[in-house]
């Protein structure tokens, strides 16, 4: 199965939030929330939504910060998604 979003909508896969400690023990990311950067998956196609005009800024691949209580939550093939709108992604990470 494969998402497509629909208007002005993206799907993003969160990543794994690891932390090393100064002497090199990887820490999962299990007991902290979960982070706000995703990468993107799938990009709908932008047009007429609500009355204006949407350019799509991003695209597949790109890494994103997104706003922290946006979007819902997919579970497909034992993988999980987010949906959001564009507006709630605050950056791209370069």
């Amino acid at each position: 199965m494969k998402l497509e979003p629909l208007g002005d909508r993206v799907v993003l896969k969160q990543l794994v939030a690891e932390e090393t400690t100064k002497s090199g023990i990887v820490l999962p990311g299990q007991n902290k929330e979960k982070p706000q950067q995703a990468e993107v998956v799938a990009v709908g196609p932008g047009g007429m939504v609500e009355g204006k005009e949407i350019a799509m800024q991003v695209k597949v691949g790109d890494q994103v910060i997104y706003s922290k209580y946006s979007g819902t939550e997919v579970k497909l093939d034992d993988e999980e998604y987010i949906i959001v709108k564009q507006s709630d992604i605050l950056a791209i990470i370069k």
